[in-house]
């Protein structure tokens, strides 16, 4: 049950619990001391009850006695339960200071008695001398707690001055004041003692409680520590350093050195004695300033320490032992993953770069050295369907058949993705790479079990050589790595060697590129149109808006040369939404009747920007999405039918006419005739260059006839003689036609004269 001085709030200015509790322990530390003299003042007060036959002397000594017993019973309770708490410390300090003054108050009483009430000079005698023996001798056991002090002295002191002056006795009445003024003196100096042992007490209690903090601090340290005198003597030693150094704690006396140290060490089998001799070797160099701070040691147990060492200002040393295997590890393993392949365990690229570089400064005095650029091909399509842990299972395989193939000088590298990288240095001549290459394409093309899946993939290869003097390895790099596109090019599965006429094209090509972003930042294209002329009125119902590039030093870069670089640079969708807006603005300049057509890339749809492209382009230049047409090919339809028939639906609703381009070329699937919200097809060139094919006349027949009776609008490209416009005038089915026979594409300043021409017929070549 907890009371109010055990809940209340601690003052500021209260003692610290521990110096409190050594206070009151000290009340109840003399336990022979207190009872011996209560002892004594038991007889001392028989014997003058006896002498006097007084039975209030009696009485007292028999209330000395009990109070003493009593005492010696709270002292004996205080050695079994002793305190914890402030709280019950302040109990047995209240009880302890009841028993004191009771019993000095009882002694008091003893003199007033034995001198005031009677006249024996010998009961006087005894009584004032016990009396002030007992209280000088109860005030030093007190004098940690002031106020018992006081109140034993008053409780003693002023009966025993009151026996004294009843006697009437000048002297006795002296002898009273004399006593008084040296218990009040008693007083003063137990103050004082008060004073001095409690400033002790707390500066002893800040001294011990600053230890256990240094020695917790040092012990908890995550590395060891010791402190040596000028010589070389331990004085300080932490737990930890005995842990890591694998030695018992008591082998460290204090007269021992730190030679004997680095010999327990050995002794015990964590350091050779080599590697004691080092750390010996390191402390006299550093001692003498010649030497470094810090010294790692690898330990016989394969741990590796590290020792540093500062000199203090008295001339001792103090050694700190770290143990930095962890670090160590996790630094190896840090450096291991940024040179090697996490899933195949071969060099990465940067690491093979460095290699390759070394080895042709190594290689300059040989015949040659070649680099194998390897492809895996089909390797996407086990990703995408079997998943990635079975891929990098399969590159793990594919990397363990290339070691196998490889001879022990070569290198192999894995380049990240399906790219692996074989070198290969000292070769004869060409047969050697083409060998290797040969071998790695046959390997790697055999059938892999993957988690109870056979998988079959191929190889393509690009091999290159340092054929010319002080070639680098980024040079030799990027050659494989065009040869490896060449043979790619060339239906995979095999291997080419680099070509300088490669390079050529290459930078070529990298100059195009360079110049393709040029024009789109600039708007350097321009659209030519070739006109759709209606097979009744014999006038122009449609143009088609065709990309050119007019490039300032190559001229006009024809669209199958450039089109399908903007594909693989991601410009395509850029280039088409502005083809897109000037269509739509020059369309507005145009006859009411006049329609515009625009062919979208498959890559637009794929960026999923095109119905937003359209309607933008509708909404900036003002035309009636009546009079807009875009023209797909089947590689759009065959891509995401599902996407792509939510985006032509949109295109079809917002009153946009939807035509299929180059129908008969592809798989020319009649499903997407129906599947798709299709209003026009146009029929490939292809079917009048073999005009006088009877089954080819058929089959343009047929096809125009089918996608009439589907209420489809029919147009055949490529007309250019008489004879292909009379096979087409002879089928009315055919709506549209379009051909040079008509009008080359032309700029837009032409398509506006040919639009504005009188002339129903038109027939010109631009």
């Amino acid at each position: 049950m907890s009371t109010a001085a055990e809940t209340r709030v601690k003052p500021k200015n209260e003692l610290p619990r521990e110096v409190y509790l050594s206070l009151v322990d000290s009340l109840f530390g003399h336990f022979a001391a207190m009872l011996a003299g209560a002892i004594c003042v038991t007889v001392a007060a028989t014997l003058t009850a006896w002498k006097t036959q007084d039975p209030w002397l009696w009485a007292c000594a028999a209330i000395v006695l009990a109070i003493g017993i009593a005492r010696a019973i709270q002292m004996r309770r205080y050695e079994q339960d002793k305190p914890q708490t402030i709280a019950a410390a302040k109990r047995w300090e209240f009880h302890y200071a009841i028993g004191a003054v009771a019993y000095c108050g009882m002694l008091g009483i003893w003199c007033l008695i034995g001198i005031g009430l009677n006249d024996d000079q010998t009961v006087h005698l005894l009584c004032a001398i016990v009396t002030v023996a007992n209280v000088v001798a109860g005030t030093s056991r007190v004098s940690g707690q002031p106020y018992i002090v006081l109140s034993t002295l008053l409780a003693a002191c002023a009966p025993l001055a009151l026996g004294l002056v009843l006697q009437n006795n000048p002297y006795y009445a002296a002898i009273g004041i004399l006593i008084s003024l040296f218990f009040l003196g008693l007083h003063r100096i137990t103050a004082g003692l008060h004073e001095t042992n409690l400033k002790a007490a707390i500066a002893s209690h800040e001294i011990a409680l600053l230890a256990s903090r240094f020695d917790t601090a040092l012990n908890n340290m995550p590395h060891g520590l010791c402190m040596c005198d000028g010589k070389g003597r331990i004085t300080v030693a932490n737990r930890r350093l005995t842990e890591l150094l694998g030695i018992p704690r008591d082998l460290i006396a204090p007269d021992t050195t730190i030679g004997d140290l680095l010999q327990h060490c050995v002794t015990v089998g964590t350091l050779s004695e080599r590697n004691a001799e080092r750390v010996t070797t390191h402390l006299g160099q550093h001692m003498s300033g010649s030497g470094d701070a810090d010294s790692t040691i690898e330990t016989l147990g394969d741990r590796a320490f590290e020792f540093t060492v500062e000199v203090m200002e008295n001339g001792g040393t103090v050694l700190i032992v770290e143990d930095i295997t962890e670090r160590k590890n996790a630094e190896a393993k840090i450096s291991h993953m940024a040179r090697f392949d996490a899933v195949t365990g071969l060099p990465n690229r940067s690491f093979f770069h460095d290699q390759l570089d070394n080895a042709l400064r190594a290689t300059r005095t040989l015949d040659s050295c070649a680099v194998l650029f390897i492809d895996l091909d089909q390797f996407k399509q086990v990703n995408d369907t079997l998943g990635h842990p079975v891929g990098d299972r399969l590159l793990t395989s594919v990397a363990d058949r290339l070691r196998g193939i490889v001879s022990p000088t070569d290198t192999v590298a894995r380049f990240g993705g399906d790219e692996f990288v074989v070198f290969r240095a000292g070769i004869a001549d060409m047969d050697d790479p083409a060998s290797l290459a040969r071998r790695i394409v046959d390997e790697l093309g055999t059938p892999y079990e993957i988690d109870h899946h056979q998988l079959i993939i191929g190889a393509s290869i690009g091999i290159a050589t340092n054929s010319r003097v002080g070639i680098t390895a980024d040079h030799l790099m990027k050659n494989a790595d065009m040869a490896l596109y060449r043979a790619k090019s060339d239906g995979r599965g095999t291997w080419h060697f680099f070509e300088w006429e490669m390079a050529t094209k290459a930078e070529s090509r990298r100059g195009l590129e360079l110049d393709l972003r040029n024009a789109v930042a600039a708007d350097g294209f321009e659209l030519h149109y070739q006109p759709l002329l209606n097979m009744q009125t014999r006038r122009i119902t449609t143009c088609e808006a065709l990309l050119r590039w007019p490039h300032p030093e190559r001229g006009m870069i024809p669209p199958g040369e450039f089109v399908p670089l903007a594909e693989e640079m991601g410009l395509i969708g850029t280039i088409g939404a502005w083809v897109l807006r000037q269509a739509c603005i020059e369309a507005t300049r145009w006859p009411a009747h006049v329609r515009v057509a625009v062919n979208l890339s498959p890559m637009q749809f794929r960026r999923g920007s095109v119905v937003e492209d359209v309607l933008g382009a509708l909404a900036e230049s003002g035309l009636p999405a009546s009079r807009l047409e875009i023209e797909i090919t089947e590689s759009v339809l065959l891509q995401d039918t599902p996407a792509t028939h939510a985006v032509l639906m949109q295109l079809h609703d917002a009153g946009v006419s939807i035509s299929l381009d180059d129908f008969g070329t592809g798989y020319s699937s009649l499903s997407y005739l129906h599947r798709f919200p299709l209003q026009k097809v146009k029929i490939d060139r292809s079917f009048l260059r073999s005009s006088g094919v009877e089954r080819s006349n058929k089959l343009l027949h047929g096809i125009a006839r089918l996608s009439a009776d589907l209420g489809m609008s029919v147009v055949v490209e490529g007309i250019e003689t008489d004879e292909q416009l009379a096979l087409v005038l002879a089928e009315p089915a055919i709506t549209e036609a379009q051909g040079f026979l008509f009008s080359r594409p032309v700029p837009k300043r032409d398509i506006r004269a040919l639009l504005s021409a009188a002339t129903p017929y038109v027939r010109r070549v631009a």
